[in-house]
């Protein structure tokens, strides 16, 4: 376990080397021997903000400490945190702060600042988490599809759903499929068992899921809440302890079963695909 929260903090502090140069988040989950995809999954976990707001975090409280303790010009210290134009920077800076760089130069400005992150998991006491490793032959699925950023996705997906759910393309939405993850952006599908004597509705793609060997984890209660939270438990709790796998491919499912009469009896899954280490 430790040797992953070690390779995970040494993530964080790449970043904090490079806050003043490019950032980009294959090189980043590279410190970590983590897919972009995963790593961002897990930071948000972890960290509760993605990667991009915790870079963002940080540059501002960095540049706020340059105006106030130098004499550099603001385009200057724009510049050194990625910003193209004084505009873009002022506009970042009083959303952080909220007041202008220059006005951050005034005696007794009031300044935000957001520390370096140190990740640490602590044993609090045990929490369950029901989970079973299992091997599955290639499936096809065909749905609904669109492109997401890592960035905006959780906000975003739940907004796909409530389209869908409008109209439903002759879909049960049995399965959300997370696919061709590149660590920037990745294609979400809202998708069922693929049958081929059936047609394919109209605005439908297939898509193939390899077989393999697949961590299921189910999630019990009304959603989404009960799977964020075994969501959370996965990436904080389950993969730090993991042993003899590691996290493979660069797709992920969850399943849902028709809902209960009773919300609290709703059954959906976490569905992860696993390797041998």
């Amino acid at each position: 376990m430790h040797g992953w929260i070690d390779g995970f903090q040494t993530s964080i502090e790449y970043i904090e080397r490079n806050l003043s140069g490019t950032l980009d988040i294959e090189d980043i989950a590279k410190e970590a021997a983590l897919s972009p995809f995963y790593y961002q999954r897990i930071f948000g976990a972890l960290c509760g903000m993605t990667v991009g707001e915790y870079i963002r975090a940080r540059r501002m409280t960095m540049a706020a400490q340059e105006l106030v303790s130098s004499d550099f010009k603001v385009i200057d210290i724009a510049l050194k945190y990625g910003y193209d134009s004084p505009d873009s920077f002022t506009k970042a800076f009083q959303r952080f702060h909220g007041i202008t760089p220059t006005q951050a130069r005034e005696s007794g400005a009031n300044l935000r600042s957001f520390a370096p992150l140190h990740i640490r998991i602590s044993l609090e006491g045990g929490n369950m988490l029901d989970y079973k490793i299992v091997e599955k032959a290639p499936f096809t699925l065909v749905g609904l599809k669109r492109r997401f950023s890592a960035e905006t996705s959780y906000k975003e997906i739940p907004e796909f759903w409530k389209e869908w759910t409008s109209d439903m393309k002759g879909l049960k939405g049995m399965f959300g499929v997370c696919s061709d993850m590149d660590g920037k952006t990745f294609d979400y599908w809202i998708a069922d068992l693929y049958l081929p004597w059936e047609d394919i509705p109209a605005g439908c793609e297939t898509i193939q899921i390899p077989g393999g060997r697949w961590a299921l984890f189910p999630c019990r209660g009304p959603l989404p809440d009960s799977l964020q939270k075994v969501n959370t438990q996965i990436w904080s709790e389950w993969l730090p302890s993991l042993q003899g796998y590691t996290l493979a491919g660069n797709y992920s499912l969850e399943f849902y079963l028709p809902p209960a009469k009773d919300p609290a009896e709703t059954v959906s899954y976490i569905c992860l695909p696993l390797k041998k280490i």
